[in-house]
This record gives structure tokens, C-alpha cells and sequence, in this order.
């Protein structure tokens, strides 16, 4: 008798229903919510997003400390100190604070990685559910288009039009700030650079979905077909749109540092961690602090942002939502 009321028990604590919902003692448990506890789980992706908060944090409350005015100041005397009481992370070669310039350089390259992304997750989602919902010509037409701009060096294109439009943009001032057009210049060419990988995913997926029987019946009630594509088929598609856009804020941080070293990218007085590099290569050994900083937080924030992209692509993973 006892033997048989194991397996019940059991099996009533939880089971799997038809439609890929965990049954617990307190009900079914939704698909976003089992990808709330596998994603917990994943010690890899809670280690990253533990990383990535303290380094938001980080630039968040530093600027509630240290202005803006204050990073930028210059002191000749105080050039090329080493880390201290004062100056914890040492000064630069004009004597400005390596920590505060870290703090507003983290809202630089944070700001270009996040907003790049953007761009590129529109156009993406846009050109690949048009293309998959469509069909046809219009989606042969997307896809050579997504083809071409494959072959296009986005690393090249980038360094030619930030040399291109260097100094021609004015600065702009954005919430009580000041950033300089390179900026802008550098959002939306890594924007636009970057998403064909997107696009030809959410193609995919808009090519299975349209022909389910949600679709098809919404055809039949009469829905217009901008409705079906944003409501019915998106919203099913966020699984992938959304690990593809958090590895892409790592991606445009990358991109920023590498033109930004090249001294092609977001310009004085404007801070970024990119730029910071640039011209510390000439202190390698005399003045370390100043290129170990900077890049220990690009590497700490690529690093995190990576760790929990791969825990979201293991818990939004359909076929393990019902493990």
C-alpha cells in the first residue's frame, strides 16, 4: 500500500501538462516562469548578473558622487600619480581622476552598447518579420538585401564613417550632459551593422509560426495582418529576440573600444572606456593603472553580459522548458 502511494504522491508534486507547463502543488506553472527557475539555476548566469549589477551600481551611484566637472578637470601637477587614498584608481597624463572618468565612461560605453542594440533588434525584427510573415518576393527581395549587407565589414565601415563625420556633428547635451556627435555617429552605424543574425532568426520563426492554427484563425476572423505580426506572432518570438539583443550590448562594446582605441571614436572631453585606452599603450609599464582599469571593466561587463545571454538561451530553450 505504501508502495503505491509514493509514485502518487509524487506524481501529483509535479508532473507536465499538454501544453509544456510544469503542474506543482500550487497549479501550472507558465513557460516564463519555468524559464524564471532555470535561469536562477544556471550559476554561470547568476554570477554575470550579479557582476552586472555591481558594475551598474557602480557608474550609477559613483555620479552621484563625483561630477561630471570633476572628471573632466585637468591638474598638471597631478599628472601620472599612482593609485592612492585621493586618486584610488592613480591619475591620467593631465592629471585627471582615473576613477571618475571610469564612472562616466561606464555611462558612455553602457549607453552606446544599449541604445546600438536597439537599433539593431528594430531593424532586425522588423526585416525578418516581414520577410517570414510575407514570403515570396518580398522575402527573397529582405534576404539578398540581408545578404549584401553581410559582406560588408562592420568593423571597416565603422572606422571610415567615424573618420568621416568626425568633428562635423555638434555636441549634443542629453539629460544635463554633453556628448559629442561621435556618439551618435557610432550608436547607429554598430546599429545598423549588426542585424542580420537577428533578422534571419526571427524569419525562421515567422515562417513556422504563420501556418499554426492561432495564425489561420485569425486570418479567418478577419485580423489585419500588421496586427497578427506585432501581437499574435511576436510575442512568441521573444525567446530568441531577447538573447540575441543581450549578447549584442556586449558586441557594441567591443565595437565602441576598438574604434575608440584607434583614437576614431567618442571624443574628448567625452569619456568611454574605449577611448581611455587610447594612448595608454605608450605607459604600459610606467603607468599601468591607466589602461588596467578601463579594461579590466570592459572585460568584467563583456564577460557578465555573456554569462547571462548563455543562461537565457538555456532556459528559453523550448525543448528544456519541460525538463
Amino acid at each position: 500500500m505504501s508502495s503505491m502511494a509514493g509514485p502518487a504522491r509524487r506524481s501529483a508534486v509535479s508532473t507536465t501538462t499538454e501544453f509544456g507547463d510544469v503542474q506543482t502543488k500550487g497549479g501550472a506553472l507558465s513557460p516564463w516562469r519555468l524559464a524564471w527557475r532555470r535561469f536562477v539555476r544556471h550559476r554561470m548566469a547568476m554570477v554575470g548578473a550579479i557582476i552586472l549589477l555591481l558594475l551598474i551600481l557602480y557608474v550609477v551611484v559613483g555620479a552621484l558622487i563625483f561630477s561630471e566637472a570633476y572628471a573632466n578637470q585637468t591638474a598638471t601637477f597631478k599628472r601620472l600619480q599612482g593609485p592612492s587614498w585621493e586618486h584610488p584608481f592613480g591619475t591620467d597624463p593631465v592629471g585627471r581622476d582615473v576613477l571618475a572618468r571610469t564612472i562616466y565612461g561606464g555611462h558612455i560605453s553602457l549607453s552606446i552598447g544599449i541604445s546600438a542594440m536597439l537599433v539593431s533588434v528594430v531593424v532586425g525584427v522588423l526585416i525578418g518579420a516581414i520577410a517570414g510573415y510575407y514570403g515570396g518576393a518580398i522575402d527573397s527581395i529582405l534576404m539578398r538585401f540581408t545578404e549584401a549587407v553581410f559582406n560588408i565589414p562592420s568593423l571597416f565601415l565603422l572606422i571610415v564613417m567615424a573618420k568621416f563625420f568626425s568633428g562635423r556633428i555638434p555636441t549634443v547635451e542629453l539629460f544635463g550632459r554633453s556628448f559629442s556627435g561621435s556618439v551618435i555617429v557610432i550608436i547607429v552605424v554598430i546599429g545598423l551593422t549588426s542585424w542580420m543574425y537577428l533578422a534571419r532568426i526571427v524569419r525562421a520563426n515567422y515562417l513556422s509560426l504563420k501556418e499554426r492554427e492561432f495564425v489561420l484563425a485569425a486570418r479567418c476572423l478577419g485580423v489585419p495582418n500588421r496586427r497578427i505580426i506585432l501581437f499574435h506572432i511576436l510575442p512568441n518570438t521573444l525567446a530568441p529576440i531577447i538573447v540575441t539583443a543581450t549578447l549584442g550590448v556586449a558586441a557594441a562594446i567591443l565595437s565602441e573600444a576598438y574604434v575608440s582605441f584607434l583614437g576614431l571614436g567618442v571624443q574628448p572631453p567625452t569619456a568611454s572606456w574605449g577611448n581611455m585606452l587610447d594612448g595608454s599603450y605608450v605607459y604600459l609599464e610606467s603607468a599601468p593603472w591607466l589602461w588596467f582599469f578601463p579594461g579590466l571593466l570592459i572585460v568584467l561587463t563583456v564577460l557578465s553580459i555573456n554569462f547571462v545571454g548563455d543562461g537565457l538561451r538555456d532556459a528559453l530553450d523550448p525543448r528544456s522548458l519541460t525538463k
